[in-house]
């Protein structure tokens, strides 16, 4: 994975945080219209699909043994990344509170440090430890868990799926070796994941059920394309674009902490487009959050300096002992 550009990734990951977060306000009329999880984000993948269509063609510019040989990438990524992770998110808040569902699905960045703890004995340093500590208790101040929150074991089991989805939607992001570029790898992944949630669809697997043509986002009323449009072109086939590439500047474990995000992005649109304020208890968790995002971050900052440290000195050490045994 490239650490060449940490700035820009940092940025990039923020947009797609901002650009992922529009679905809840959004996608949240449609469900109070009637809308079933599985019609919303059906339409939400098939539309986004068709949008980044001609982008991956133009991207890809005819290097279809590439596609070939990144195909396990793609179809992992179309099924947890796209598919499951939407899915298992949209059945979470069915049977419990959005914030009881957020606080499960953003385990993930967590379960990465466990993953690489276990995985390839990427011990977490203090600081991470610290990052981790700081990021979970701004999630729980976020998302107010006290105010009535709805608890349900279906829903707790669809929100530990989210959250594995989400795992999964990073380190498969991460891969650069032989990589296919970021927009052909959220749009093939989205064509995967329109198919399976169509088929699923068809066969009844999935309930697609059409609710009322005119929803209100907020207290206005608007056409049931309108929120389809935002969640289909904002929050899905630019978010997954950019999320490909912030992650692919970043890492896995830094995109993921900065991916939470997302949540004070979710409450700020809340606030803008359902008139839903946040409370001085959500601010202060919001501060956490970004706290624990600066730790993770600085932790990573000082590993890479640590292991180019270790470099130099190999290098320079080297010379000298061909020098001294020459002699």
């Amino acid at each position: 994975m490239s650490q060449r550009r940490p700035a820009l990734g940092l940025g990039v990951a923020l947009v797609s945080s901002a650009a992922f977060a529009t679905s809840g306000a959004f996608a949240k009329s449609l469900l109070l219209g009637g809308w079933s999880p599985g019609a919303v984000v059906t339409l939400r993948i098939g539309i986004a699909a068709l949008v980044l269509l001609v982008p991956t063609l133009l991207s890809l510019r005819g290097r279809w043994p590439l596609l070939r040989r990144n195909a396990p990438l793609v179809l992992g990524y179309g099924l947890t990344a796209v598919a499951g992770a939407q899915l298992a998110y949209f059945n979470a808040v069915t049977h419990l509170s959005v914030g009881v569902a957020l606080l499960l699905e953003y385990l993930a960045p967590v379960l990465i440090v466990g993953w690489l703890w276990v995985r390839h004995r990427q011990a977490p340093r203090r600081l991470t430890l610290i990052g981790v500590a700081l990021a979970l208790l701004g999630l729980l101040l976020v998302l107010d868990l006290t105010g009535g929150a709805r608890i349900s074991a279906v829903g707790v089991a669809w929100g530990l799926m989210a959250a594995v989805c989400l795992v999964v939607y990073f380190l498969l992001s991460a891969k650069t070796a032989d990589a296919l570029p970021a927009i052909a790898l959220a749009g093939s992944g989205l064509i995967v994941g329109a198919i399976v949630l169509g088929l699923a669809g068809a066969t009844g697997i999935l309930e697609m059920t059409r609710g009322a043509s005119v929803v209100e986002i907020g207290s206005t009323p608007a056409p049931w394309w309108v929120p389809i449009l935002v969640v289909s072109i904002v929050a899905a086939a630019f978010s997954y674009v950019a999320g490909v590439a912030a992650v692919r500047m970043l890492g896995a474990k830094v995109s993921s902490f900065v991916s939470l995000t997302e949540v004070l992005f979710a409450i700020i649109f809340a606030w803008l487009v359902l008139g839903e304020l946040p409370m001085p208890v959500q601010l202060l968790g919001g501060a956490l959050i970004i706290g624990g995002v600066v730790a993770v971050r600085a932790d990573e900052l000082r590993g890479v300096r640590a292991r180019r440290a270790e470099r130099h000195t190999d290098e320079v050490a080297q010379p000298a002992t061909h020098g001294a045994l020459s002699g």
